[in-house]
């Protein structure tokens, strides 16, 4: 599945898509940003309550393919553009964290 079916399926919202045919191969949850630095694999959706600017920068280090911002997080001031600037995909859902990997989980 690519970034841009999961931001068009519904529960999912784009925030900003700069790579929207990115492949999406596997998920990971985490909110601890040092622990997802270590487990976090390329191409994953990475599903987080994390808003701040430091998920950009993990995102890029990970080489996710798309940021999904649980429980109706939205991103801190200046976060979308930082990711849109680094081409780094970003989504968000109010599902909780559990069912939106789940959903995740089914489509891929």
């Amino acid at each position: 599945m690519t970034v841009k079916e999961l931001s068009e399926t519904p529960g999912f919202k784009a925030i900003c898509l700069p790579d929207p045919e990115r492949r999406i191969e596997g998920g990971y949850c985490g909110d601890l940003l040092s622990w997802v630095m270590g487990r976090a694999k390329a191409s994953q959706a990475w599903v987080t309550i994390m808003s701040n600017m430091n998920i950009a920068a993990v995102a890029t280090l990970c080489d996710t393919a798309v940021i999904v911002l649980s429980e109706g997080v939205q991103p801190d001031s200046g976060v979308a553009e930082t990711a849109d600037s680094r081409g780094i995909n970003l989504i968000s859902t109010d599902m909780p964290t559990f069912e939106a990997a789940a959903a995740i989980s089914k489509l891929i």
